[in-house]
């Protein structure tokens, strides 16, 4: 059992609802441990001012970061690290076994399977092997329109756009290496984010789909769980997915007329939405609490609220001078 019972969650920017969903499960399972963030900018990131102490961070490309991050668990004692955005995500990875030795658990996945999904060819390839449907990709000496570009390490649709005529294709999309050139998905089809969790040994043990019924910022602000032919398509297929641990979501499409599925990506942490699947009885942050500090098994859950819809709104965290 680790002796460390205190949470770090890195880059914790606006997620304030992961950050709280932490502080309750470890109220429930441990009342004296805590929650702390980093942020570059720990003064100005709401989730660093509701944890119970915020830590500013260096840069994730800095070569420091990782002696940092180190350092941090060890004098705050520190047993689990939640890391949340993609550009941490390999560095962590390569690392993992490290911070083992020092009883810190990474809740990040296999090195192999982060770069597979920051490379989106690599990630085609993989829903493949699983025998999961995806947009077809075009070889770029013979696109067809209408098509959608985007980078294949590129995230939160930086970069990606629809290409509707062949006029709109230029050289310079053509000659960038990093573009790649796909099947464009219509407006027949939902756009599903599915929150997965697997364990400590790649068992999967839950998965939820989401519907982004609208999106701002590239983030869901209106959503709905749904048990329905995305679930049943999903439920076995994502077994396969080698390498997982932990929240990794992923990003589908799914037309209700015909109940086909293209798939896009693969994130592996948690995503923006999850407050969702939390709310809906998906208690990822209880489970990896009950899973690295208790040495619990967690069981396959599928009792989650279906239907459940969330509607987002803006609100404020009140910082005073003094």
């Amino acid at each position: 059992m680790n002796a460390n019972k205190n949470i770090l969650i890195t880059s914790a920017g606006r997620r304030v609802e992961l950050v709280q969903a932490f502080q309750r499960a470890l109220n429930k399972n441990f009342p004296e441990a805590k929650v702390f963030t980093t942020d570059l900018y720990p003064e100005l990131s709401a989730a660093c001012q509701i944890s119970s102490q915020s830590f500013q961070a260096p840069k994730v490309s800095s070569p420091e970061y990782v002696d940092f991050l180190l350092k941090l668990c060890t004098l705050n004692n520190v047993g689990l690290i939640i890391p949340t955005i993609d550009t941490e995500l390999q560095i962590l990875a390569d690392n993992r076994l490290r911070f083992e030795e020092r009883g810190v658990y990474i809740i990040v996945s296999d090195a192999d399977l982060i770069e597979v999904c920051r490379d989106k060819r690599k990630t085609a390839e993989t829903y493949a092997s699983l025998k999961i449907s995806q947009p077809a990709i075009f070889d770029k000496s013979n696109v067809t329109f209408p098509c959608f570009c985007k980078p294949y390490d590129g995230s939160c649709s930086v970069g990606a756009f629809p290409l509707l005529t062949q006029e709109m294709l230029t050289d310079e999309l053509l000659m960038d290496e990093k573009n790649m050139f796909m099947e464009l998905v219509g407006k027949e089809y939902s756009e599903y984010t599915i929150d997965v969790y697997y364990d400590r040994n790649g068992k999967l043990c839950c998965l939820l789909p989401r519907e982004r019924i609208e999106v701002r910022g590239g983030e869901v602000s209106k959503g709905a769980t749904r048990k329905n032919y995305v679930y049943e398509y999903l439920r076995f297929r994502l077994e396969g997915l080698k390498g997982a641990r932990g929240c990794i979501t992923a990003q589908v499409f799914a037309n209700p007329d015909n109940e086909s599925i293209k798939a896009l990506e693969i994130n592996p942490r948690f995503g923006g939405g999850f407050p969702l699947s939390y709310a809906a009885g998906a208690d990822y942050a209880d489970w990896l609490i009950r899973e690295y500090f208790c040495d619990e098994e967690i069981s396959f859950f599928d009792e989650w609220e279906d239907n459940l819809i969330m509607l987002r709104y803006d609100a404020k965290v009140l910082v005073h001078a003094d």
